[in-house]
């Protein structure tokens, strides 16, 4: 998700707030994390009510006020306060408000699986199930089926992600599925990655080789791609046949391409001079 301007600020002290509640032993983050998604699929629903709480000529007191009553009893106070802190702000586009609440949401749910020790399985199971959906045009014709019922796509979800994958990861895929909000379904799932990837300050690194790397190639390659762009770096591993004997390495937007040795050697005689 991309915003822009007055939102992006918005957002930033958003999410300030939120690592503040969820830092907090005393709040679910998990629990907090649903709030937040039934209040994005609220405001998703009731465009009148978004452009009220998002009007620049509305007071934001006033706008928080609102909120606060409507969303009382019905999520928890931790919510309320963030929805509140939300409106209060200034918004560059009313859809921007429902962009960052779900993202606040998918957050919330990233922080609970980085509390309970589980945020690289999601990482890994989130990565692992683009590819499958990417190979599989069955597959996602049938994830994104328009005229099957969110509830239908939800139930897919379930069945193939239950028992298989940690809760938090096929929580993040079921409200992708039921609520793709205009987005492809792949762009959704490399946007919850990111995030993941983020929530640990890391950068991904997608990688892909003819052959599965060694642990010590892991480790080399992952220590030398650290220091190339000077932050902490996951690799999401796939194996490709057709890269025949070497690597593709894809950071962001840039890629990288040779043999695993001649990468790791090139990296670390950059290091050195």
């Amino acid at each position: 998700m991309t915003v822009h301007g007055a939102s992006r600020e918005a957002l930033a002290a958003a999410r300030e707030r939120l690592d503040a509640l969820t830092d907090s032993t005393s709040v679910d983050a998990e629990a907090l994390a649903g709030d937040l998604a039934a209040v994005t699929a609220l405001l998703h629903r009731e465009v009148s009510l978004r452009r009220v709480l998002t009007d620049p000529a509305q007071a934001g007191e006033a706008k928080a006020e609102l909120a606060g009553r409507l969303l009382a009893g019905q999520v928890s106070g931790e919510a309320v306060d963030l929805v509140a802190g939300l409106v209060r702000s200034r918004w560059s586009a009313s859809r921007d408000l429902v962009d960052s609440l779900e993202e606040l949401a998918n957050l919330a749910d990233l922080s609970a699986a980085q509390q309970n020790g589980t945020l690289d399985d999601v990482e890994d199971e989130l990565f692992r199930f683009g590819r499958i959906v990417s190979s599989n045009p069955e597959l996602r014709a049938a994830l994104t089926d328009k005229s099957a019922s969110a509830s239908a796509r939800g139930t897919l979800v379930k069945e193939l992600l239950g028992g298989r994958a940690r809760p938090t990861t096929e929580r993040l895929v079921e409200r992708l599925v039921t609520a793709p909000r205009g987005r492809s379904l792949e762009a959704g799932l490399e946007s919850l990655s990111k995030l993941a990837a983020d929530r640990r300050e890391r950068m991904v690194a997608i990688v892909t080789t003819a052959v599965p790397l060694s642990d010590q190639q892991k480790q080399r390659l992952g220590q030398s791609l650290a220091k190339l762009y000077g932050r902490q770096m996951h690799l999401n591993l796939d194996v490709d046949p057709s890269v025949l004997g070497g690597i593709k390495v894809q950071v962001g937007d840039e890629v990288i391409n040779g043999s695993i040795a001649d990468r790791i050697e090139e990296a670390s005689r950059r290091m050195a001079g």
